[in-house]
């Protein structure tokens, strides 16, 4: 049996306290360390001050509402986010996914289903290579580009910004911030949220492609993006973050 301080540490970020109280009760119930938080600004002392393993995250609070909370914990941290979202609302699903959540269930759900989803997002992100640089990087310089993340567009050296597409951008991140790192499409795919989004499994050749053809000097013998042997990719030069 698991210590307390060995059990994956759960924040439940709901403002309902039906649902709050008894859900984190489950969750301890099934193996997890939990704390709960009301709003968005509970959440956030509660991060700073506790190490948090999973973010569970209802959308709609009153106050700051949990799309906005997401996006901070993603521009800040690699910690995994389920969102909690109404029955129906697919825009709010595709937003949490654009701006980096993990998962998603919609209300009414199984506790029994959230424990599953949360113990597969923690298997998957556990299993990913570390980020090797800061979220918060705002241009990263690699050969004669500069990615500037604010803008989501790479900068020439000529002073002219290519435009990316969201699953371009995300790929493009998502390699660059494992320099030297071989992945694979499964990891790729796990990395730009792409299981629920706009990339899936031939697709991340493709963006592959589309991205050598912006960046590469020459996309038929790649100097960035180097294929890897067995189905992957790896970003073969040491970015510069400034």
């Amino acid at each position: 049996m698991l210590k307390d301080e060995a059990k994956p540490h759960v924040l439940v970020v709901e403002d309902a306290r039906d649902i709050r109280e008894p859900l984190a009760r489950y969750l301890r119930e099934h193996g997890f360390r939990t704390t709960t938080a009301a709003d968005a600004q509970v959440a956030r002392k509660v991060m700073k001050g506790a190490a948090i393993d999973l973010v569970v995250l209802d959308i709609m609070m009153p106050g700051e509402d949990g799309l906005s909370l997401c996006r901070s914990i993603r521009e800040t941290s690699q910690i995994p986010v389920v969102l909690l979202t109404a029955r129906g609302e697919e825009v709010d699903r595709i937003i949490g996914l654009e701006i980096g959540a993990d998962d998603y269930i919609p209300k009414p759900f199984s506790p029994r289903e959230l424990v599953a989803r949360i113990g597969a997002v923690l298997r998957r992100t556990q299993a990913l290579p570390p980020r090797q640089k800061p979220p918060v990087a705002e241009h990263i310089r690699f050969g004669d580009w500069t990615l500037d993340t604010g803008q989501r567009e790479l900068i020439g050296k000529d002073g002219m910004a290519t435009a990316l597409s969201s699953g371009e951008f995300r790929l493009l991140s998502a390699l660059i911030d494992r320099p030297k790192i071989a992945l694979n499409r499964n990891q790729l795919l796990d990395l730009t949220k792409g299981r629920d989004a706009d990339l899936f499994d031939r697709s991340i050749d493709n963006h592959v492609s589309r991205l050598r053809k912006k960046i590469e000097p020459d996309p038929k013998n790649p100097r960035y993006i180097k294929t890897v042997w067995g189905g992957g990719y790896m970003f073969a030069v040491e970015p510069e973050v400034g």
